[in-house]
C-alpha cells in the first residue's frame, strides 16, 4: 500500500509545482494574458474604479492589507502568498493603478508586476489630428465634444503652450502615444496627460534653439512636422522633406502638399462624412479650395499644425538633410522620388505614371 502511494503524492506534487509555473507565467508574461482572456475589463464609464497607491518598497504585506481593505481582493494574506510563490517579491512596481472590486489576486499581482495601472487605454497614432484622437477618446468613455472642447483651450501650465498664436487650438501638440484611461479621467484630463507626453519626449529647449538658425518659432516647428508627419512613410525621407520644405519657404515658393489641403477641405460641410478625416485623391476644386491651410494657393507656412508629429519629424525640421531638393512625387510603396529641378520633377511623374518606380 505505502509503495502504490508514493507515485500518487509524487503526481500531486509535480501537479503541484507545475501549477505554480503556471501562476508565474501569468505574471510574467502580458503577451500570453492577452491571448487567454482571463482577465475581464469594465465597460467604459462604469464608475467602478478603486484608485490604489503604491509607494516605492512597500511591502507585499501593507500592500495586500489595502487591496483588501479597499475591496479590491478578499484577502491580503492570499496577495502575499502569490508574491512569495511567484518570486516577484521586490518587483512590484509603484503607481497610481485602478481596480475594480472583488478582482483575482493573481490578476493584481501580474498588474503591478508590469506596471499596468488601468485596464483602458487609449493610442494616439503619429499623423492623427484632434477629431481622430477624440473617437479614440470617445470609445472609451469620454464624450467627444468634451475631449475637443478641451483640446482647444490654451490655458494649460506648460511654456510651449503659451507660445502658442491666439486663435490656434492645440492640434499638433497631443503627443502620439499609448495612455491609460482611468474611471475619473475627462477630456481635460486626458488632454493634460498628452500635453505632458509632449513636454517630456520632445526636447522642447533644444528644438527653439536650433529653431533659430532657419528663423522659425516652436509653434511653426511643429506646423512644418505635422506635415512632414503626415508626407512621409519611410523615416529616412523626413530630412530629405524638411530640407525642401524649408528650401521652398526661403525661396518663396508654395509649399504645395497635398495633406494640407486634406486638412482644409475637412472643413466643407459633408466632406470628413463622404470622404474621412483625410480626402483622397484630391480633385482640381479640392486644391484651388480657399483656406489659408491650402499651401497650392498660400504661400508660407500655414497658420497650424494639421495632425499630431512625433519627435522623430520634429527634429528632421531643425536638423535637415544636405541636399538641393525642391520636388518629391510619391511612389506606390510610398516613398518619394525628389528632384532639383522642375524638369526632372516632370521625369519623376512621368516614370511613376508609366510603372517605373524604382529609386
Amino acid at each position: 500500500m505505502t509503495n502504490q502511494r508514493i507515485p500518487y503524492y509524487a503526481a500531486l506534487g509535480v501537479c503541484g509545482f507545475l501549477g505554480l509555473i503556471a501562476l508565474w507565467l501569468i505574471v510574467t508574461s502580458p503577451g500570453e494574458i492577452a491571448d487567454v482572456g482571463e482577465f475581464t475589463t469594465p465597460a467604459p464609464g462604469s464608475g467602478q474604479g478603486i484608485a490604489v497607491t503604491v509607494q516605492a518598497g512597500q511591502s507585499p504585506s501593507d500592500i495586500g492589507d489595502t487591496l483588501e481593505q479597499l475591496g479590491v481582493i478578499e484577502s491580503g494574506t492570499q496577495f502575499q502568498v502569490l508574491v512569495s510563490l511567484m518570486g516577484v517579491d521586490g518587483l512590484l512596481q509603484a503607481g497610481e493603478y485602478e481596480f475594480r472590486r472583488n478582482m483575482p489576486a493573481v490578476e493584481v499581482v501580474y498588474r503591478m508586476r508590469n506596471g499596468i495601472t488601468a485596464t483602458r487605454t487609449v493610442t494616439v497614432i503619429d499623423g492623427w489630428r484632434i477629431e481622430e484622437i477624440a473617437d479614440a477618446v470617445e470609445a472609451q468613455g469620454i464624450p467627444r465634444d468634451e475631449f475637443i472642447s478641451a483640446a482647444g483651450r490654451l490655458d494649460y501650465d506648460f511654456d510651449f503652450v503659451r507660445e502658442i498664436p491666439q486663435g490656434q487650438d492645440l492640434e499638433g501638440y497631443l503627443y502620439p502615444a499609448t495612455y491609460t484611461v482611468r474611471s475619473t479621467d475627462t477630456g481635460q484630463s486626458m488632454v493634460q496627460k498628452m500635453l505632458e507626453a509632449f513636454d517630456l519626449n520632445v526636447p522642447v529647449d533644444g528644438i527653439k534653439e536650433q529653431a533659430q538658425r532657419y528663423n522659425l518659432t516652436l509653434h511653426e516647428v511643429v506646423t512644418i512636422a505635422s506635415v512632414i508627419q503626415r508626407e512621409a512613410v519611410v523615416a529616412e525621407e523626413k530630412p530629405v522633406m524638411s530640407q525642401v520644405f524649408l528650401s521652398r519657404i526661403r525661396s518663396g515658393v508654395g509649399l504645395e502638399a497635398d495633406p494640407t489641403v486634406q486638412y482644409a477641405v475637412s472643413e466643407i460641410p459633408g466632406s470628413i462624412r463622404d470622404h474621412g478625416y483625410w480626402k483622397a485623391p484630391l480633385t482640381n476644386d479640392d486644391l484651388n479650395y480657399d483656406s489659408l491651410y491650402n499651401t497650392y494657393l498660400y504661400i508660407g507656412i500655414p497658420p497650424g499644425p494639421i495632425a499630431s508629429p512625433d519627435t522623430e519629424s520634429i527634429i528632421a525640421v531643425v536638423q535637415p538633410a544636405a541636399t538641393n531638393y525642391l520636388y518629391f512625387v510619391a511612389r506606390p510603396d510610398g516613398t518619394h522620388a525628389f528632384a532639383e529641378t522642375f524638369e526632372q520633377h516632370l521625369l519623376n511623374i512621368e516614370a511613376i505614371e508609366s510603372g517605373n518606380t524604382s529609386p
